[in-house]
């Protein structure tokens, strides 16, 4: 009997020793290779209402950011994403914090040509993702770094992916949290030092609190619907507090005497906003497949905050499949928003409000965006440099109008490779 008992236990030791290696061996890797990914974008606008000058003044920008993504599969079930980027651009509008550090006279509508002209932007993200053998849950955390010249971010964060209906429903959450650190740059008249014309006066006073937290609970549901439609959900519970000002945006009140240096308008105070903010955006994304060539997505976004925006976006996606490799993809979308409670246009503000701003992007409007792009997806990666090999490349281009005058232009490309 015992000798029974013994080979009875050899036999299923080999049979689940066998099974663990058949589910080894034969466990689908999350991801095959690495990837590597370059995108760079070049974005230009122009208008006529510069928050750094009250609400006036030229808006010209121009902005090139190159961005490497390399997502490594660590083993079998774990994916480790870092992503680079860095943000290079010249801002008309930004170089009038000093506007009498050029060599003409100071107007809100000539950039100045001193140092606040231009600077770098430089962010970095790293993701780690563990899926479950089954491949129905995934588990990940995030951290990511930012910096520019005068405020720097640090966040982190996780999430959590689950599969249900033999995964045809998917639903996942999103905690993160951002911690900013500001370092003021004040408009150059209210710095000590300065010689102002005689009889001029402020309410300015600098920001005590200089950072900012941002935290965000993300909730999202997708489901196909059929063979040929799918369909997603999502919202956003998003609370910040702290320094939600930007110190180096100026107001002005109709009910202070004005005060000039050449041309430029010398500020009465910079934006104040309240220290607590809460967003609350709901949309959706709807996509259907009409055939092998056409292919139809849409997305619907409704977003409210407790400073009076109430806003809408609405996008259409029709990518077009003209040949196995190439596709063209053209878009538009539409946006519109009420303004905040505490905006108000130039010199029109009163000295006794508590809060105030000038900036646009605060204020009630609406947008269209268009754009065409084109695809080409190769995934056999038959074009090979070196050990990579081309799997896509996507060229974009948007044509941006807002109806405060706002126009601009972006052209986005990105080029994916495999590394064998």
């Amino acid at each position: 009997m015992k000798k029974l008992i013994v080979v009875l236990l050899f036999f299923t030791s080999i049979f689940f020793a066998q099974e663990k290696q058949r589910d080894t061996i034969f466990k689908k890797r999350v991801l095959e290779k690495t990837e590597v990914d370059f995108l760079m974008s070049y974005y230009t606008q122009d208008g006529g209402h510069a928050a750094v000058t009250g609400g006036i003044g030229t808006e010209k920008l121009t902005d090139i950011t190159p961005t490497f993504i390399v997502a490594l599969p660590l083993n079998d079930d774990d994916v480790l994403t870092a992503e680079v980027g860095i943000s290079a651009y010249t801002s008309a509008s930004s170089s009038n914090i000093n506007p009498f550090d050029g060599n003409q006279p100071a107007s809100p509508w000539i950039e100045s040509s001193g140092a606040s002209s231009k600077d770098t932007w430089v962010n970095g993200n790293f993701d780690y993702s563990h899926s479950s053998d089954d491949r129905n849950t995934i588990l990940g955390a995030n951290l990511s770094v930012a910096s520019e010249y005068d405020y720097f971010s640090i966040g982190f964060g996780g999430h959590l992916s689950k599969l249900f209906n033999e995964k045809n429903t998917e639903l996942t959450v999103k905690a993160n949290a951002y911690i900013d650190t500001w370092n003021p740059q004040y408009p150059t008249e209210l710095r000590s030092g300065f010689k102002a014309p005689l009889g001029y006066t402020t309410n300015y006073k600098e920001f005590e609190k200089l950072g900012r937290n941002t935290y965000s609970l993300s909730f999202s549901f997708s489901q196909i619907l059929t063979k040929k439609m799918q369909a997603s959900l999502f919202l956003d519970v998003v609370h910040q507090n702290g320094l939600l000002s930007t110190p180096h945006q100026r107001v002005y009140f109709a009910d202070k005497q004005d005060f000039f240096i050449d041309n430029f308008h010398i500020a009465d105070d910079v934006e104040r906003l309240p220290e607590t903010r809460f967003k609350l955006p709901i949309g959706m994304r709807l996509n259907y497949f009409i055939n092998e060539y056409l292919t139809f997505r849409s997305y619907y976004r409704l977003y409210t905050d407790n400073w009076g925006i109430t806003a809408h976006t609405a996008e259409i996606e029709l990518p077009v499949k003209i040949t196995r490799v190439f596709t063209v993809v053209p878009t538009y979308r539409y946006y519109t928003q009420t303004a905040a409670d505490y905006f108000s246009e130039y010199n029109t503000h009163l000295s006794t409000q508590k809060f105030y701003t000038s900036d646009y992007d605060l204020s009630k409007f609406n947008s269209n965006q268009y754009g065409i792009g084109i695809r080409y997806t190769d995934i056999f990666t038959k074009f090979r440099i070196f050990k990579l090999g081309l799997k896509s490349i996507d060229l974009k281009y948007s044509n941006y109008n807002r109806s405060d005058r706002l126009k601009a232009s972006i052209i986005s490309g990105g080029v994916k490779f495999i590394l064998d």
